[in-house]
C-alpha cells in the first residue's frame, strides 16, 4: 500500500493479470502465478479454473472473462460439499488479448451476486481511494462506473439471476459451472 502525497488516500496499485492460453498459466502483477487446471477460449470470452490450496474454505477459483461486457465473473468452489456457497462476483475489467495472451486490468469496482437476493456493489472504498490517489485513470474510473451500473440494472431486470443474465447476453453455459 502506498500513501499518495497530500491526498491522504491509501491505495493499492492497479491489479493486472495475464493468462497465457497456450501454457495454461495465470501471472499476477504481484509476481505470483498459477497453473490452470482448465483454460478454454469460448465464443463469449475465456473460461479458466485453478486450485486454491492456500484457502482453507475453497478448493478452486472459477473465472470467466467476458471482454465484450467488460466483466470478470468469479466464484469459488468450496472444499466441503456441506459448505455455504459464496456470492459470485462480477468485477469491472479492461481486457486486452491476442492469439495467446489475455491481459486483464481490474477496475476495482464490482457486484456481489449472492443468488436468490439482490446484487450489491462491492469494493467502492477501494475504488474511491484509487480514483482519489490517481491509481485509476479517469477513463478507467468512468468505464468501471458505467459497467457496474449497467450490469446492476440488467441484473435487476432478471431478478438478480446470473443464469438469466448470462442467457440474455447469449451465454448458455451453466453458472456456477458444474
Amino acid at each position: 500500500m502506498t500513501t499518495l502525497g497530500g491526498v491522504g488516500a491509501v491505495t493499492t496499485p492497479q491489479l493486472v493479470d495475464v493468462v497465457d492460453t497456450i501454457s495454461g498459466v495465470r501471472a499476477y502483477s504481484s509476481g505470483g502465478s498459477r497453473t490452470l487446471s482448465s483454460c478454454n477460449v469460448e465464443r463469449w470470452g475465456l473460461r479458466i479454473e485453478h486450485p486454491t490450496p492456500e484457502d482453507p474454505f475453497s478448493d478452486s477459483e472459477v473465472t470467466w472473462l467476458m471482454p465484450e461486457l467488460g466483466v470478470r465473473l468469479t466464484t469459488y468452489r468450496p472444499r466441503s460439499r456441506h459448505a455455504r456457497s459464496t456470492p459470485s462476483v462480477l468485477s469491472a475489467v479492461r481486457v486486452e488479448r491476442d492469439h495467446r495472451h489475455w491481459q486483464t486490468t481490474d477496475l476495482l469496482l464490482g457486484l456481489a451476486v449472492p443468488g436468490g437476493t439482490t446484487a450489491r456493489i462491492v469494493r467502492s472504498e477501494e475504488f474511491a481511494a484509487a480514483v482519489a490517489g490517481r491509481v485509476l485513470r479517469p477513463g478507467d474510473a468512468d468505464q468501471a462506473l458505467r459497467t457496474v451500473h449497467r450490469t446492476l440494472e440488467e441484473l435487476s431486470n432478471v431478478n438478480h439471476n446470473l443464469t438469466s443474465w448470462l442467457t440474455w447476453h447469449g451465454i448458455y453455459d451453466s453458472w456456477p459451472p458444474l
